[in-house]
């Protein structure tokens, strides 16, 4: 009886050990977040805010972040107060932290880094990319099939944003004979260049709005819904800002993804360099639709949606 107790004993301790080896890997200490502007700008740089707090909600892990570090010196003063916290995560939320963090993820190999839309190098730094061409097309096919003057506009902040191209050419899919006007207002928070940008616009007869900058997108939806016209989304669903007025929008799932990166860290599975994500992995959708926007038409967007999640390709490459 003793013997079989030894045994049955040793059959328990195998036991604990195997499972103790097969447990899943916990790389997240905390996490940082670095935002160029405010978190009150109702679009890219709240989504931010959102994303990180879904990291703390879904990950039970410390998190941090600090609004306007638009310099390489606050930078370094903020990475400096998240080592000291023992921050081993921390993402720059834009374009600008891509170079800031290759200028720097060198002194701090035991961080990484993670920015938007810039390209990186180095083996702890990351740059996410949403691959937003296909949602710009789709977003111009719905402006193609709405506008009743047969001119479309889009206010974007910078020329390299892909989701430009892509209304172009999803505008000129769904309406061969449509005219496209495109201004860039080089800054994704300058209201005033983008508004001047869309009187000029409706001086010109334009009635479809794409603004293409999280920073002004809210103010043009606005002026857009007093003149009577109609806008696409950018970022998020501003749907609420009026059903009639919004005929969809070209959502980023930036908290999502956020999500998914971070548990990709936590079990030590983030690549370094340039990641990017499209509709297939759930981080891009087009909003809710406007009611004013034939059932049919929406049914056509998502059987090319759904397509493209399948095959890669948009309708015109079919």
């Amino acid at each position: 009886m003793r013997k079989l107790h030894l045994i049955l004993l040793l059959i328990i301790i195998l036991i604990i050990v195997g499972c103790s080896n097969n447990h899943t890997p916990s790389n997240l200490k905390k996490v940082g977040l670095l935002l160029e502007d405010t978190i009150d700008d109702k679009g890219w740089n709240f989504k931010g805010y959102q994303g990180i707090l879904k990291i703390h909600s879904d990950l039970d892990v410390d998190v941090y972040f600090n609004e306007e570090i638009n310099t390489i010196s606050k930078v370094r003063a903020t990475v400096n107060e998240y080592d000291e916290k023992d921050v081993n995560l921390i993402f720059g939320h834009g374009r600008i932290f891509s170079d800031y963090f290759n200028e720097i993820s060198a002194e701090y190999p035991h961080i990484h880094f993670v920015s938007f839309n810039g390209e990186v190098s180095g083996d702890n730094v990351t740059s996410l990319h949403f691959n937003s061409h296909a949602m710009g097309f789709f977003a111009g096919m719905v402006a193609a099939k709405m506008t009743e003057s047969n001119k479309v506009g889009i206010i974007a902040a910078h020329a390299w944003q892909p989701e430009v191209e892509g209304f172009v050419k999803g505008a000129e899919f769904q309406n061969p004979m449509i005219d496209v006007k495109i201004n860039y207002v080089k800054d994704w928070g300058d209201v005033d260049t983008a508004l001047h940008y869309l009187e000029k616009m409706n001086e010109d007869g334009i009635d479809v709005y794409y603004p293409a900058g999280d920073g002004f997108h809210i103010p043009v939806i606005e002026e857009v819904k007093k003149n009577g016209h109609f806008a696409i989304g950018f970022v998020g669903d501003q749907s609420d800002l009026g059903e009639s007025t919004v005929l969809t929008s070209t959502v980023q799932h930036v908290d999502n993804l956020y999500q998914v990166v971070a548990d990709r860290f936590n079990r030590g599975e983030l690549e370094s360099g340039n990641l990017y994500y499209d509709f297939e992995d759930g981080v891009i959708t087009l909003g809710e639709f406007s009611s004013i926007v034939p059932e049919e038409f929406q049914t056509k967007i998502q059987r090319a949606i759904e397509n493209y999640i399948n095959t890669g390709k948009l309708p015109k490459e079919e």
